[in-house]
C-alpha cells in the first residue's frame, strides 16, 4: 500500500494554473477581464507605495469587532451554571 502511494505521488504532475495579471492599480485580475494590463506587467514600486499608503485602513473596526466578540463569549462564560461535579445532584 505504501509503495503504490510513494509510486502514485512520484508519478502525479503539477497543475498549472492560468496566469494572472494586475489592473492599473496593482490588483490582482483576471487576464483578459475588462481594465486588465498585459501578462507580465506590474505597477511600478513608487506607485505601488504611494497606493498603499492611500488605501491604508486603519484595523480599528476590526479590533473592536474582535474585543465585542470576546466580551459575549466571556459574558456566556459567566451566565453558565455552576458545575464542579462533587455534588450528586450535577449528575441527575
Amino acid at each position: 500500500m505504501k509503495a503504490l502511494v510513494l509510486t502514485l505521488a512520484l508519478l502525479a504532475t503539477p497543475a498549472l494554473a492560468a496566469p494572472t495579471c494586475q489592473d492599473r492599480n496593482g490588483d490582482t485580475i483576471k487576464c483578459g477581464a475588462p481594465g486588465a494590463m498585459p501578462v507580465g506587467w506590474t505597477l511600478p514600486p513608487e506607485e505601488s507605495w504611494r497606493l498603499r499608503l492611500v488605501h491604508t485602513e486603519t484595523p480599528a473596526g476590526d479590533v473592536l469587532k474582535v474585543a465585542a466578540g470576546l466580551a459575549l463569549f466571556f459574558a456566556l462564560i459567566a451566565l453558565m451554571p455552576r458545575f464542579d461535579g462533587r455534588r450528586d445532584q450535577d449528575w441527575q
